[in-house]
């Protein structure tokens, strides 16, 4: 058995150095591996791109945040909000558990209330609080992917809404409670 000499001063830090020596034993959380976590996003109605490394160093970068927020705006009316980043989150380890790297083409990210009732009169697939709405939700496709596999790979990781739009070859990807239609 061996003993260790502890003094007072030390035996203070021991529930830090427990904690910490707990923490890595724990599998890092996706969100904040050490690693950059970068997106690169085409949007099909404004044709613009952007490629932006959104999480560095365990943490998310704001000013990278901020210019997804513009770039997922409601492309209709020009209105904003603040994207879930566990969306971002969750469509990059979609794309990781494809093993790809490749540019996901945005269909529709934030809706503003008065676009979302526009597509709500002309079509009854619209939901009336969508996950549009808040910025938990977006419309995509993979390039270079099957939007079957990419609705399997959303749906293998339970952590939100999926919807698979075969006639319109797209994905809707939400961080909303799990289910799929």
């Amino acid at each position: 058995m061996v003993r260790l000499n502890i003094n007072r001063r030390s035996r203070a830090c021991l529930p830090g150095v427990a904690a910490l020596a707990f923490g890595l034993l724990l599998p890092a959380s996706p969100a904040f591996s050490i690693d950059e976590r970068e997106l690169t996003f085409y949007h099909t109605h404004t044709r613009e791109s952007l490629q932006i490394t959104y999480a560095a160093g365990g943490e998310y970068v704001e000013s990278a945040l901020i210019e997804i927020n513009a770039f997922l705006s409601d492309f209709r009316t020009g209105d904003e909000t603040v994207m879930d980043p566990e969306l971002l989150d969750l469509i990059y380890d979609v794309r990781q558990s494809l093993a790809n790297n490749g540019t996901f083409e945005i269909i529709s990210a934030y809706r503003s209330p008065k676009t979302n009732e526009m597509l709500r009169g002309n079509s009854n697939g619209v939901a009336k609080n969508s996950q549009h709405l808040l910025g938990k939700a977006i419309d995509i496709r993979l390039r270079n992917v099957d939007t079957r596999e990419l609705r399997d790979a959303a749906i293998a990781l339970q952590r939100g809404g999926v919807g698979y739009y075969e006639d319109s070859d797209f994905v809707h990807i939400d961080t909303g409670r799990v289910r799929r239609w």
